[in-house]
């Protein structure tokens, strides 16, 4: 990754350039891909409070970091945080969009073809299974088997809160007329 270092009444030492060097590797890492990316770290000093401004063009995309403090090392650390930020957020991006297979013509091409009628039509009229919801928001009065066994004439089961122990139970009707009780 290029480093350009724009010092608006700041100078930096070359101590503090390989410091900032390897603090910004770390970003050059996540983007450098088949090309090298160029950053451009704009530092500046207003009154007391030190500025830092680093713009990186991605791929099309402007990156940009700011960071203000008193020291500028914190400063120049806050813009390269928010730029590693925004560094990840466009590289999974661009590698979730890049990561699709392509088809070949013959299966695009047999993606494209009609499907049977005959396989259609049997896929509408097969009978979709129905969820019964159970609302717990009715009070429900305790039941004992003997009631249960009245409520089933209307379905294959039942599940009530036994009067007799307290627990929820459940009567299944089996296919030999005689029924199944399970207790909870």
């Amino acid at each position: 990754m290029k480093i350009t270092y724009t010092g608006r009444q700041v100078e930096l030492k070359p101590a503090e350039l390989k410091k900032l060097e390897a603090r910004f590797a770390k970003i050059g890492k996540l983007l450098d891909g088949r090309r090298e990316a160029e950053t451009h770290v704009i530092l500046s000093l207003e009154r007391h409070l030190h500025l830092a401004e680093a713009t990186v063009n991605y791929y099309g995309h402007q990156l940009a970091g700011e960071g203000s403090s008193t020291d500028l090392f914190m400063a120049i650390h806050s813009a390269a945080e928010k730029l590693e930020k925004q560094a990840v957020k466009a590289r999974t991006k661009w590698r979730d969009n890049k990561r699709t297979p392509r088809q070949s013509a013959s299966e695009a091409e047999s993606e494209a073809a009609p499907l049977d009628i005959e396989a259609e039509v049997e896929a509408e009229a097969a009978p979709k299974p129905h969820v019964h919801r159970v609302d717990h928001h009715k009070k429900r009065k305790p039941m004992t088997v003997e009631e249960a066994k009245l409520e089933m004439e209307k379905r294959d089961y039942v599940v009530y809160h036994d009067a007799t122990t307290g627990h929820v139970s459940v009567l299944v009707r089996r296919p030999d007329g005689n029924f199944d009780l399970i207790e909870a």
